[in-house]
């Protein structure tokens, strides 16, 4: 046996476990970006990587081939096969389908050799115009559920105001009769 091994990715079954591990993460996401890192260092793709995880979102650097197998047979496969070439980043979103756009728009001041090919949400395919412009300005998950939470509280505080509004009516007529026979209002 050499000194060397072989890496099990190289390997026929190895290839074929990665094809699955793509195909499930495509089932699986919400959104996905689809980066070239060309020209990027070591030192920026690891900050890179850093901001994505933060935001909760999966990158990782794949072989066009792996990704054209995994795809194959799909709408998917045919629409991204031309974006496939090059050094190839994808950055998979399982929840917020805006978290990847927004974690590249804001990389992407500081580092301007990252670009942008394209993304996948929810089945349709953006250009890169479409990724920075709409996709990364987008509301997220959280400031969803907090515009959600004042909608629905809003009738509620309307209803207390309007429960209220009686007593506090009855307390300055009260306050005002106190007033006009001579009492002060302490």
């Amino acid at each position: 046996m050499s000194a060397v091994t072989a890496n099990p990715r190289n390997t026929r079954s190895g290839k074929t476990s990665e094809i699955g591990e793509i195909k499930t993460k495509f089932d699986k996401m919400t959104s996905m970006v689809l980066l070239d890192y060309k020209g990027m260092n070591v030192e920026t793709v690891s900050k890179l990587r850093a901001e994505f995880r933060k935001a909760g979102v999966e990158y990782r650097v794949v072989k066009n081939t792996l990704v054209k197998q995994a795809l194959k047979g799909t709408k998917l496969g045919d629409t991204l096969a031309k974006s496939l070439t090059g050094m190839t980043g994808l950055a998979w979103s399982y929840e917020d389908p805006s978290a990847a756009a927004k974690v590249v728009k804001a990389f992407k001041k500081d580092y301007e050799k990252l670009n942008i090919r394209g993304a996948v949400v929810e089945g349709q395919i953006l250009d890169s115009k479409a990724v920075e412009d709409q996709l990364a300005t987008m509301p997220g998950k959280d400031e969803l559920r907090a515009t959600l939470l004042a909608t629905f509280q809003a009738p509620m505080q309307q209803l207390v105001m309007l429960l209220n509004a009686p007593a506090q009516n009855f307390a300055y007529l009260l306050d005002a009769k106190h007033r006009e026979m001579g009492g002060t209002s302490e």
